[in-house]
């Protein structure tokens, strides 16, 4: 009898188990939402209808720049690109900065050229082909045995342009 009764429990407590096991299973794929919610498939979003963005372009000008203030800034790019030239000329930079600081520095000359009268155009001139035969130079001189040669003559250019086409000296030859 005493086996009977252990057996018995023992059934009784394998139930429960089994009951709580299958309670909690059930609980949790129910969970909070609806059975029926929680496992339809949703619909896809990218077949919703899409909403067209509309773009207005809007331009905007410039702000007006006198002549001075566009002489004066080609003049400051000149400068310091020039300045950047002799620097690596001086450091011994790369053979290939060396001639875009000199290509810079010809390209800025040349806008420069524009805001000046035909008469100081002509005198501009001189320098631009001095610095296009450094630049030359430069190019040749691919191993670097003219390095102080070539840092001297654009530091004779440089003081040569500062000394004729510094804004004082330059303004009514403005266009």
């Amino acid at each position: 009898m005493n086996n009977y009764r252990s057996h018995r429990f023992k059934k009784q407590i394998t139930q429960i188990i089994i009951l709580s096991t299958l309670y909690s299973l059930l609980s949790t794929l129910i969970g909070c939402d609806a059975f029926v919610r929680k496992f339809t498939r949703k619909a896809k979003k990218e077949n919703l209808p899409k909403q067209e963005m509309v773009l207005v372009p809007e331009e905007y000008e410039p702000p007006k720049m006198t002549k001075e203030e566009v002489y004066r800034q080609y003049f400051l790019y000149w400068k310091s690109w020039h300045d950047e030239l002799i620097n690596s000329l001086s450091t011994g930079a790369s053979h290939k900065k060396q001639i875009a600081c000199a290509n810079e520095a010809i390209k800025n000359l040349e806008e420069l050229k524009s805001t000046l009268q035909e008469a100081m155009q002509t005198k501009l001139d001189v320098y631009v082909n001095q610095l296009k035969d450094l630049e030359n130079e430069i190019a040749q001189d691919l191993y670097g045995n003219n390095i102080s040669a070539n840092r001297l003559t654009a530091d004779r250019i440089r003081r040569s342009i500062l000394r004729d086409f510094s804004y004082n000296k330059i303004k009514d030859y403005l266009v």
